[in-house]
C-alpha cells in the first residue's frame, strides 16, 4: 500500500507510536515503540529495545497496528498490517544511526525544555534505555485508518 506524502510527513514529526500485537490468548497487548523508517511503498521499521511481550507475540502473529495522535491537533493515525521481526545483526545501520539521533534529540528537549520552564527533571528517561535495539519490527501495511474527526479528514 502507498502511503501518501501527508502520512509519510505525519508519521517522520511522531517519532513514537503505540504499537499493538495479540497475546496468546486473543488479548490485545499495546507498547510504545520508536519509530525509525518510513518507506513511501507501504513499510515502516520500528525498534524494539526490548525483547519482551511485544516480541513473543509477533512470533505467533503478526498482525500489528501502529497507532500515533497528536491531542492538541485532534489528528493522528492507525497502520494496520503484518510484521517481520529483523534480528538485530540484520539492521541496516543507518537505521540503528537513526534510532541514535532520535534518542540524543528527546533528551535534548527534555533538558531545554526544562530550562525554559525552570522545572528540575531527575530523570533523562531516554538515556537509560539499552543503547542497542534488540531487534527490528518491519511493518507490511495493508490499511491506514484516519483517527480524526471526519469533519476534519483532508480529501
Amino acid at each position: 500500500m502507498e502511503l501518501s506524502n501527508n502520512i509519510i510527513f505525519y508519521l517522520k514529526k511522531h517519532h513514537t507510536a503505540i504499537v499493538s500485537t495479540f497475546d496468546d490468548k486473543g488479548r490485545i497487548h499495546c507498547s510504545i515503540k520508536g519509530i525509525v523508517g518510513i518507506m513511501p511503498e507501504g513499510k515502516v521499521h520500528i525498534i524494539d529495545v526490548y525483547k519482551l511481550n511485544t516480541y513473543k507475540n509477533l512470533l505467533k502473529n503478526p498482525e500489528i497496528s501502529v497507532t500515533m495522535f497528536n491531542e492538541k491537533n485532534f489528528t493522528g493515525y492507525t497502520l494496520q498490517g503484518k510484521a517481520k521481526i529483523v534480528p538485530r545483526n540484520d539492521i541496516n545501520d543507518h537505521l540503528i544511526l537513526e534510532w541514535e539521533e532520535r534518542v540524543t534529540k528527546r533528551i535534548a528537549t527534555r533538558v531545554i525544555e526544562s530550562v525554559q520552564t525552570e522545572t528540575e527533571s531527575n530523570k533523562h528517561y531516554e538515556a537509560e534505555l539499552p543503547k542497542k535495539p534488540q531487534y527490528l519490527i518491519e511493518v507490511d501495511i495493508d490499511n491506514i485508518v484516519d483517527l480524526s474527526p471526519p469533519h476534519m479528514r483532508r480529501k
